[in-house]
C-alpha cells in the first residue's frame, strides 16, 4: 500500500501554489455588491471558493467574472499566465495573470457558434430542421443526407468522431481537409436516434454552413454581426499574433486518466490528452478557425456574452439577437438523456448544456440555467432565475482528480450566494 501511494503521488502533476494575495489581480469594473443585490460577505464567500480551488494545485491560472443583475461583482484572476506549469523550472520566470489575460473556451465555443446559426434562422436564411445537404451537397454520402442542422446542434447527427482519423496540428489547420473527411464519414448511428457529444466534428459543419449562406467565414460573421455592434473587445475565434503575449498557457495537470477514461477521451478528442494540451499552445492551433473549440477571450467578455443572452440578445443599447431567438436556442431538446460519448446524463438545448433542479454543472436548483463546459474545467453560463451570468476560465487541464470536488463546490457557492427570486419566472428576453 505504501508503494502504491508513492507511485500515485509521482503520477500527479500539480502546479506550485502561491499566496493568494501575491497572485491575485482584480478589475476596476467591479461594483459595490449592494448594487447587484448582494452583501459583501456573498462576494467574499465566492472569492474564497475560487482561492480554495486554486490551492488544489490543478490550475496555473484561473479567471472569473460574475455578473448579477447586469452588474460586475467579480472580475479577477489568480495565478500565473505562464511559467508555472508542472514541467516549468521552479526558479524560471513567471508572469502573473490579469483580467486582460486571454483564455481558451475550447468546447464552450459551441455556444457562440450555435448563436450564429440561430441568427441565420432569425433572418430566414435557414431553418434548424433543414437538411445539411441543402447547403453542403457534398455532405450527403453514406446516409448523411437525412442529417439536419438541429441534429448537429443537439449532438444527434451520428458523427461524433471521424473513425480512424488522428487529430494533429496539420489537420486542425486545414479546414478543407477536415470537411472532406467529414463528407466521406459513415454515421455510427441513424440521425436523431442516439445522443453522443460531437466534440469537434459538428462545429466544422456549422461553420461551413455559415460560410456558404453568408459568404463570410465564421470569424468575420461573428465580428461584423455581434462583436462590433455590441462592443466586445476581447472575444474571437483564434488569436492574432499580437494577442500571443496575453494568452494563458495551458498545462496538463493532475492524475493521468486510467482506462477506460483514457480511451473515451482519445475517442472523443481524436488524440491523447497530453497531445491535445500540447497542441493547444501551438501557434498553428491558436490561430486556426475551429468553430467547436477555439474561442479566445477574457473572463469579462465571456461573461458579457452570456449577459447578452440573459438579457434577450441585447446589451448596452445594442441588439444582436431577437428575444425569441435566444429563447428557442436555450429551449430544452434533450431531458437528462444518457450521452454515449461522455457516458453521463446531459440535458441539451440547441447548442447549450442545460441546468437541472437537483444537480447540474451550474449548481443545484438551476432548472433554467444554460451554458457550456470547455476542456477541461472551463464553464460559462447564465441563470435567469438568479439574474446571473458567470465565466469561470482556467489554464489547467486535469481530468479525473478528487480535488475537482472544489470545482463543483464553487458553482454551488455561487448558486447559494446569488439566490433565486422565488416565483420570478424570468426567462431570457422575458
Amino acid at each position: 500500500m505504501i508503494g502504491l501511494g508513492r507511485r500515485l503521488r509521482r503520477s500527479l502533476r500539480h502546479v506550485r501554489v502561491y499566496p493568494a494575495e501575491e497572485v491575485t489581480r482584480r478589475s476596476e469594473a467591479e461594483c459595490e455588491p449592494r448594487a447587484a443585490g448582494l452583501a459583501q460577505d456573498d462576494v467574499d464567500a465566492i472569492w474564497r471558493s475560487v482561492v480554495r480551488f486554486y490551492r488544489q494545485g490543478l490550475h496555473p491560472a484561473i479567471g472569473i467574472c460574475v455578473r448579477r443583475r447586469g452588474r460586475v461583482v467579480l472580475d479577477r484572476t489568480i495565478g500565473h499566465r505562464r511559467g508555472n506549469a508542472p514541467d516549468d523550472p521552479r526558479d524560471g520566470s513567471k508572469e502573473v495573470a490579469t483580467p486582460g489575460t486571454l483564455f481558451n473556451l475550447f468546447s464552450a465555443a459551441k455556444s457562440v457558434t450555435s448563436m450564429l446559426v440561430h441568427l441565420l434562422d432569425e433572418r430566414n436564411l435557414l431553418r434548424l430542421d433543414d437538411a445539411v445537404v441543402e447547403f453542403i451537397p457534398e455532405f450527403g454520402r453514406h446516409g448523411k443526407e437525412w442529417i439536419t442542422i438541429r441534429h448537429i446542434l443537439t449532438h444527434r447527427a451520428g458523427i461524433p468522431v471521424v473513425p480512424d482519423a488522428h487529430v494533429d496540428l496539420e489537420l486542425l489547420a486545414d479546414t478543407g481537409r477536415i470537411l472532406a473527411l467529414l463528407y466521406d464519414t459513415r454515421p455510427v448511428s441513424p440521425p436523431g436516434r442516439r445522443l453522443a457529444y460531437h466534440a469537434i466534428t459538428g462545429g466544422f459543419i456549422l461553420g461551413e454552413i455559415i460560410r456558404r449562406v453568408t459568404g463570410r467565414d465564421v470569424q468575420t460573421f461573428l465580428r461584423e454581426e455581434v462583436l462590433d455592434p455590441c462592443g466586445f473587445s476581447d472575444l474571437r475565434y483564434g488569436a492574432r499574433p499580437e494577442d500571443f503575449a496575453r494568452i494563458a498557457v495551458n498545462a496538463f495537470t493532475g492524475l493521468t486518466p486510467p482506462f477506460p477514461a483514457s480511451w473515451l477521451l482519445r475517442r472523443a478528442l481524436g488524440a491523447d490528452i497530453r497531445d491535445v494540451v500540447s497542441m493547444s499552445n501551438d501557434p498553428r492551433f491558436l490561430t486556426a478557425l475551429i468553430p467547436s473549440g477555439n474561442v479566445l477571450c477574457t473572463a469579462n467578455d465571456a461573461c458579457r456574452f452570456f449577459q447578452l443572452l440573459l438579457d434577450g440578445g441585447a446589451i448596452d443599447g445594442a441588439r444582436a439577437f431577437a428575444p425569441g431567438t435566444v429563447r428557442r436556442a436555450v429551449a430544452e431538446q434533450t431531458y437528462f438523456a444518457f450521452d454515449f460519448t461522455m457516458w453521463l446524463p446531459v440535458g441539451y438545448g440547441t447548442g447549450f448544456m442545460l441546468g437541472h433542479e437537483w444537480a447540474s454543472l451550474y449548481g443545484p436548483r438551476a432548472p433554467h440555467a444554460f451554458g457550456h463546459i470547455g476542456f477541461t474545467n472551463v464553464l460559462v453560463w447564465a441563470d435567469p432565475d438568479r439574474d446571473l451570468a458567470v465565466a469561470l476560465l482556467n489554464s489547467g487541464k486535469p481530468m479525473i482528480n478528487p480535488e475537482l470536488v472544489w470545482w463543483y463546490d464553487l458553482t454551488r457557492v455561487i448558486a447559494a450566494r446569488c439566490a433565486a427570486t422565488p416565483g420570478s419566472g424570468r426567462r431570457p428576453g422575458g
